[in-house]
Parts: C-alpha cells; structure tokens; sequence
C-alpha cells in the first residue's frame, strides 16, 4: 500500500504538521503549548469542538514565513514517503499574516519554494487551494478571496471553506467563492460531514463547487446521491478523520464504498493526519483490509483525484504520465 503511487486532494497544511515540528517551533518562540500535547507525545484528540481547538492552538507557533517554509517541507516529506505523488494542500490566509494581502505575498513565497524544492527532491507536487475559515465569518473570507485572487496562477489553483460546518450557511460566503470563480480558481467546500445533507446541497447551490470536503453524509439523502453522481461532483472523502472524530464507529459502516458503487467519485485523503493518527498508507490498508479495495480500486481513486485536481493541463498530463507508468 506504501508503494501504491497517489494523488490527494484534501490535506490541511497546517493540519498536518507533525507534533514534534510544532513542539519545536513553540519552543523557539517560548511558547507554552503542551495543553494540545497527550502523554504519548500526540496531539490531545476528543470531539470536533476539541480538534479546532488544538488546530488553532498549534497554529500560534507558526509565525513567520520561514516557518512555513520549514512546515512544507516537512508536510511534503511525510506525504511523498507514502507515495504521493500530486497533492493539494489547504492554505489559510487568515493563519499567514491575518488576511492581509502583502503579507500573504510573503507567506505564500516561502510556501512555494519549499514546494518547488520538494518536487525537485522527492518528486511530489503540491498545488495551493486557498480556504476561507468559515466560523471566522464573512467578512474575513472576503479579504482571503482577495488574497487568492491577487496571487492565481499556477501554483494558487483553487479556493475552499472550512471550518466549523453549524456556523453560518454557505451562502453566507457567496461573494467571496464569486470572487474567486472569476480569478479562473477551482472550487471546493467543506460539506456533509458535521452538518447533514442539506449542506451539501447548499454548497453545491449556493457556491457553485464542483468538489465537496468530506461529503459522506449525502448517503443519507438517496435523490442527493443519485443528482451527486448525475453532476460527476467529486467528494473528498478522508475516512481516518471521519473515525477518529466518532463520525462512524468503524470502517465498515462508513459510506465511502456505498457512495462509489452508488456512482458517485470520491477520492482518498488524510484531511489532518497527525491529528487523526493516519496516513495515506494507513487510509489504503484500512480500505484494503475492511472493505476489500484491490489495486485496480485504488489506481482508479487516485486517477479519479488527478481528473478533479486544481491543476493546467501539462501537470496533469505529466502526473497522468507517472501513474499509468505503475
């Protein structure tokens, strides 16, 4: 499963810095943050509510743009040593320089020479998708779709929300996925994980998305399910979080595989992987193992994720190229 060559299309970056760089970097800057640590070294995990917490709380460490820079690098490694080869990483505007646009030019520097670097060592590519916070509020969002706007190009390819999914409506940050959509950027929305269907259809209404974060409670709604699968809107699906929050008990009762039988295309992604104890290589072997998923399943998935990337056509081409060479 390590092996298996993957493209993933929903990963937080700063989400998926690793404790001991959080630690460290805390311990730079004299910062007191061993409340979000547990025992065994971990970040401290409970409820949704505990988990934006923690998320934020660790977020404090990051400070400059050599920090993100480090961080990338870091998030990159870990990744391309599970195989991935394409990956798009959430990128808060509101966490690099508090939305503000000049300092977000120097963030997102830093941020892509570590990606360039990356790809050049280790062979992966990341593509930022640019993401409002959704319980920060509109108004906030505004100034982050101005950030993506100013800096589109190659390597800002998308915009996205997150957040906590009972604050607010999608419609609520209308203007700021307008906005966005104009700048020629790609479009995606936390839905349907914390909230129920009806936030799915809402994203899909109201923002005009052609790809959902999580997603997998429209298997509640069967007519959502079948117009899911009508429009070929792409679902984020990132199991290991959906069980380490308590949104399932088990694999086996996740809907990640009724969905995909059902005609809908999901792809396969860690969400914030140190936070829900995962990788992409653990995502495989639990799909592998619980629910059956052959080699054949997974180069579907991950050709899935490269047709619904953020991404031109020549790196497409390029990762297609690596895939079907496996």
């Amino acid at each position: 499963m390590r092996d298996l060559l993957k493209t993933e299309l929903h990963l937080h970056l700063e989400g998926a810095a690793p404790p001991a760089f959080i630690r460290a970097k805390a311990g730079q800057k004299g910062l007191d943050l061993s409340r979000i640590f547990d025992t065994s070294g971990g970040y401290v995990q409970s409820d949704f509510a505990t988990f934006l917490r923690v998320y934020e709380a660790a977020c404090t460490a990051l400070v400059t743009p050599q920090d993100f820079y480090d961080l990338t690098r870091a998030v990159l490694e870990e990744s391309a040593a599970h195989g991935v080869i394409y990956t798009e990483a959430f990128l808060s505007p509101d966490f690099c320089g508090g939305g503000d646009l000049d300092a977000w030019r120097d963030y997102l520097a830093a941020i892509e020479t570590a990606a360039i670097e990356m790809e050049g060592e280790a062979g992966i590519v990341l593509r930022g998708c640019v993401t409002c916070i959704r319980h920060f509020g509109p108004e906030k969002a505004r100034a982050v779709a101005r950030c993506a706007q100013e800096t589109a190009g190659r390597f800002v390819t998308g915009f996205g929300l997150a957040g906590d999914e009972n604050v607010l409506q999608p419609r609520d940050f209308a203007y700021a996925f307008d906005a966005a959509r104009e700048a020629g950027l790609g479009l995606t929305a936390h839905a349907g994980e914390w909230a129920g269907p009806d936030s799915v259809r809402a994203a899909l209404r109201d923002l005009r998305v052609t790809r959902i974060g999580h997603g997998v409670r429209a298997i509640e709604d069967p007519g959502l399910v079948e117009e899911l699968a009508e429009r070929g809107a792409v679902l984020e699906v990132c199991p290991g979080s959906n069980l380490a929050l308590g949104l399932y008990p088990s694999l086996a009762q996740h809907p990640i595989d009724r969905l995909r039988r059902a005609g809908v295309k999901v792809t396969v992604s860690t969400d914030d992987p140190p936070h829900f104890r995962t990788t992409m290589t653990r995502e495989y072997e639990g799909l592998n193992q619980r629910l059956g998923w052959e080699e054949a399943d997974f180069t579907e998935i991950s050709q899935t994720g490269l047709r619904a990337a953020f991404c031109d056509p020549d790196t497409r081409a390029a990762i297609g190229k690596r895939l079907e060479a496996r």
